[in-house]
């Protein structure tokens, strides 16, 4: 699909003079992530795990929080962790519960809610279950902000709730024992984006903080940690213990797709160097069975496109037990089988994403004069709607809602492009839902009746037109910077390099090179689906050559000619073959020169 090609504003000259230090390449970079401070600057470049990360105790309630676990801990109370399916609420359940467990806590349950009968959040005959278990305190992760009414039935049957949550409050909080979410409009916290399993890792780190330091009277199990700063009376190392969470810190993090700048940033950049030498028997099955290391270092793309599929497909097929235990197991033997469980569980969730987007393409139809889209199907997995609709919307850049028709009611999960907020479209037309929630560019949301379809896809496409330009239709390619070939070299990339873990808020940058002359035209690959070229610009009479790669731009091949020029977009990446090293340009979008 044709893309609007954005090129971001160039920095001034007075920006510049204050960094005259800072290759002017990298400080555009910079200045894009709106890093535009020495101090911002320093803390991106250089993430300090002792000095980057804010106090825990910031949180409004984190010392309600601390207290109330410590007296639950103390009195033998069962305390009950209550998480979500997907890759943040897995593992934010499983942080907290091995922290717990190391705490000293021995009546300990953890519960993740079915995706299909259960739902996101908490939910009432979840609550009425759980005090029937006599547990006196629930702790949520990656849920809970919203749940006024089941957090006020929990009260009610004489259980302490204590929310840890990332998203949104709505009109009214839950009337919780304390809440720990950096997103509520109360809240003083200094950085706002973490993740799910980022504010457990904060109650995690406020816990081990007030145990090590002010309640010492009773020995948690050792953790054979070896010695140095604050070691209990058993001689566990409770920094390291603390460091080794990151590994989960950072899938949760990138699987959750959080902007990966500030705090964010330095809990990954740890994360993934503690994820390189993990000691979970799980994670190093599921890298094995996965194939993860054949690249070399574990990045946040083997997260994003590796791990976190893999714990997402026991939510969405069957149930997310299986990736929570395969995250806190010690037996060698429960590893291996649930690595391997999960592994195939990923396999046949792609094999029905496949078959439910063919399904879906073909009720669509012709695209063209569509707005927004929609398609629907007879027991379709709730859990794999929204994976659909993502994949039609970052295709045809258009609004989508996939639904799913089980017995009398229609569930369904939609996805949306910048200018048409999706939530606000449904909150035009509620009269026809019983339920939706979400944000501007993701929502899910379930009929009333049956018999509304037809008139909610009318209003919807109605609210699309109203809002949508044919113009906003087109994907937007978001360019850090115009260079030549001349400012391609060790050094740029070396210091691109610097810039990862890439993800949203920092990805990986894109440079616009305009008439670069074609010196070599080649298909690559099988089927020649890949194009091959090579690219020159004169300087001074010395001609700069690089090789480019564009993966599934063969067609390409058949409309170019040997000498003509041309305008690319690319990223800078090191290609190594046969023990030589050397710089290539990777292409994301091209056009013929004007």
């Amino acid at each position: 699909m044709k893309k609007k090609w954005n090129l971001r504003e160039k920095i001034s000259q007075k920006f510049e003079a204050q960094f005259p230090e800072v290759n002017s390449v990298i400080l555009q970079l910079l200045y894009n992530r709106g890093l535009k401070t020495q101090e911002e600057i320093d803390e991106f470049l250089m993430p300090d795990y002792s000095q980057d990360l804010h106090d825990p105790f910031l949180f409004q309630d984190m010392t309600k929080a601390v207290e109330r676990i410590f007296k639950a801990i103390k009195g033998g109370e069962k305390i009950l962790v209550y998480g979500d399916y997907d890759t943040d609420g897995i593992t934010s359940a499983a942080l907290l519960k091995i922290v717990l467990e190391a705490l000293g806590a021995k009546n300990l349950e953890v519960r993740l809610p079915d995706r299909e009968s259960e739902g996101y959040g908490l939910n009432k005959g979840a609550i009425e279950e759980i005090a029937k278990k006599k547990v006196m305190l629930i702790i949520t992760c990656d849920c809970g902000i919203t749940n006024k009414e089941e957090v006020g039935l929990a009260n009610n049957l004489g259980m302490d709730v204590i929310v840890t949550d990332h998203h949104e409050e709505t009109t009214e909080l839950p009337p919780a024992y304390a809440i720990i979410d950096a997103k509520i409009k109360r809240e003083k916290y200094l950085f706002k984006n973490l993740a799910g399993v980022g504010v457990a890792f904060k109650l995690a780190q406020a816990l081990i903080h007030e145990f090590t330091f002010t309640r010492q009277s009773f020995a948690p199990q050792n953790l054979g940690g070896q010695a140095g700063t604050r070691n209990d009376t058993n001689g566990t190392n409770w920094e390291g213990f603390e460091k080794w969470l990151l590994d989960l810190v950072a899938i949760g993090t990138v699987g959750d797709m959080c902007v990966l700048l500030g705090e964010n940033r330095t809990l990954v950049r740890y994360g993934l160097m503690v994820l390189n030498k993990t000691k979970r028997l799980g994670l190093r099955k599921l890298i094995e069975v996965a194939d993860l290391s054949r690249e070399g270092k574990l990045d946040a793309h083997s997260i994003s496109f590796g791990l976190s599929p893999r714990l997402n497909a026991a939510g969405r097929l069957n149930h997310a037990n299986n990736a929570y235990k395969l995250l806190v197991t010690d037996e060698e033997e429960e590893a291996g089988e649930l690595a391997t469980e999960l592994n195939e569980s990923n396999g046949a969730r792609r094999r029905l994403t496949d078959e439910m987007l063919k399904e879906s393409l073909k009720q669509i139809g012709e695209v063209k004069n569509q707005k927004i889209l929609f398609a629907l199907g007879n027991d379709w997995l709730v859990g794999m709607v929204g994976l659909v609709a993502g994949k039609i919307c970052d295709e045809y850049n258009r609004p989508v809602m996939v639904m799913t028709r089980r017995g009398n009611e229609i569930t369904g999960s939609g996805r949306s492009i910048i200018g048409f907020d999706i939530v606000g479209a449904l909150e035009e037309i509620k009269k026809f839902l019983m339920e939706f929630g979400g944000h501007k560019e993701a929502c899910g949301f379930t009929l009333k009746n049956i018999e509304d379809l037809e008139k909610f896809k009318r209003k919807l496409t109605q609210i699309a037109e109203r809002e949508l330009k044919s113009e906003d239709l087109l994907p937007v390619l978001s360019i850090d910077a115009e260079i030549t070939l001349k400012d391609i070299n060790w050094e740029l990339w070396e210091s691109i390099e610097g810039f990862r873990p890439f993800g949203k808020g920092n990805p990986k940058p894109c440079f616009f090179m305009k008439n670069l002359k074609l010196e070599d035209i080649r298909e690559v690959g099988q089927n020649g689906g890949h194009l091959k070229l090579k690219v020159s610009q004169m300087f001074q009479e010395k001609k700069k050559i690089f090789d480019a790669i564009g993966f599934g731009l063969g067609e390409w091949a058949e409309k170019l000619r040997f000498g003509q020029e041309i305008d690319m977009v690319s990223n800078i990446e090191a290609n190594e073959w046969n023990g030589t090293k050397e710089l290539q340009l990777k292409i994301v979008d091209l056009k013929l020169s004007d």
